[in-house]
């Protein structure tokens, strides 16, 4: 069966994308069509990257980043849920994708932006560039969630589900589908 991992992109203390990550992985949950695992950037300290050669050419001489790279191979697709911090997406995120390559190549990827007003849709923009370079399927469908701070209650439930909960499955069936044309899961 199809493995999708929703890789939450801030590790930024206090940050909301904890309760933006865990709404969507609930959603996500309900699907039968694939299985999914959370990654929080947090748990998976990478130093920055700097390694003398590219990762297209080889793996990284670093352990945690072998570690990284082992994790997403095990994966047939992405969700990136990303701030929008300073109109982009946070450093440990590119760190995140910077460290490997050939994991990435040929897999869909799809988008949950969040933040202020403009609800991290600048971030998703930038991203869109930086998975193509990486050979990733960015799905046309995303999740834009505006004001998140706001968006919540005090357990972590979302407020106004309607249109969140609508972009939300409109990413789920784009992925179930895109891994499905890419031959990432059985038709």
């Amino acid at each position: 069966m199809t493995h999708v991992q929703i890789i939450l992109g801030s590790t930024r203390e206090g940050r909301v994308g904890e309760k933006v990550a865990r709404w969507f992985m609930d959603r996500a949950r309900t699907r039968t069509d694939f299985t999914t695992e959370f990654l929080d950037l947090a748990d998976w300290p990478l130093p920055f990257f700097n390694a003398p050669v590219p990762p297209a050419f080889g793996p990284s001489p670093d352990p945690a980043a072998r570690a990284w790279g082992t994790k997403i191979a095990q994966a047939d697709g992405y969700i990136l849920v990303t701030p929008e911090y300073n109109h982009g997406y946070p450093a440990v995120l590119k760190n995140a994708l910077d460290h490997l390559y050939r994991e990435w190549n040929g897999k869909p990827v799809g988008f949950v932006g969040y933040g202020g007003p403009g609800g991290g849709i600048r971030a998703v923009e930038q991203l869109r560039q930086v998975v193509v370079e990486l050979g990733m399927v960015p799905l046309r469908e995303q999740v834009i969630l505006a004001k998140a701070y706001a968006a919540f209650d005090e357990a972590g439930g979302l407020l106004d589900r309607r249109g969140p909960d609508r972009q939300a499955s409109a990413v789920l069936d784009e992925i179930a589908r895109a891994t499905t044309r890419l031959g990432l899961q059985p038709a």
